[in-house]
């Protein structure tokens, strides 16, 4: 979706200002949020890209006002919400009014080392070979959808060349919505700055991105 999220290439918003020697964590409720993330995700009630579509469905004046782990607050707040683990009230109030539902599964603390480094692998054995190849030529479609894209909106419509193919892998967009898990191929399409830009672009910027199969035609 188009959001405070997707600001590839808008102007006006400043220069980015790296914080030397930057802390992982600012302050103990930030390890806090992460935590329960972690914890929450692990119930499996929702997938990655659902969670991305939570934290980019956060009004933009909001998105844009939070800091990091805010916008991962709200986005879980979200989730929670929507599938029915808490009442707004309950987060008004900040106690429970009855007895939660229950999750399909908990994470424990001693298994959270194993987990994370295991990780969530997304790959998947392709049904059909790949259209692209390394070398060729392909335009990104043009889309402006309501759900989760991983299309940014700086990208589309725009040429690109084919520098990768990555294997076929778990299609976000539709995963972001709940539905029955489909795979694609994915590529990493490299393109021009001024391509993405406009002519006043550097032309010796090269941008790369990982695009899914079905947001790409042949040039």
């Amino acid at each position: 979706m188009n959001g405070g999220q997707d600001l590839g290439g808008q102007m006006g918003f400043g220069p980015v200002r790296p914080e030397p020697n930057e802390p992982i964590f600012h302050g103990d409720w930030e390890k806090r949020v992460l935590a329960l993330n972690v914890a929450a995700g692990a119930m499996g009630q929702w997938s990655i890209d659902e969670s991305r579509h939570a934290r980019e469905s956060i009004p933009p004046a909001d998105y844009l006002s939070f800091s990091y782990y805010q916008i991962w607050l709200a986005g879980l707040q979200n989730l929670l919400l929507l599938h029915g683990f808490v009442t707004q009230g309950e987060l008004t109030e900040g106690k429970p009014s009855a007895p939660p539902r229950p999750p399909k599964r908990v994470l424990k603390g001693e298994d959270v080392a194993a987990v994370l480094r295991r990780g969530f692998p997304y790959e998947r054995e392709a049904q059909a070979p790949a259209k692209f190849s390394v070398g060729d030529s392909v335009r990104t479609i043009v889309i402006h959808p309501q759900h989760h894209t991983r299309l940014p909106r700086y990208a589309r419509g725009k040429l690109g060349v084919i520098e990768r193919v990555s294997g076929c892998h778990v299609f976000p967009d539709t995963g972001a919505q709940g539905q029955p898990e489909t795979a694609q191929w994915l590529y990493t399409v490299v393109f021009t700055g001024p391509e993405l830009w406009g002519r006043d672009a550097d032309p010796t910027t090269r941008v790369s991105i990982e695009a899914w199969e079905s947001y790409l035609e042949p040039a």
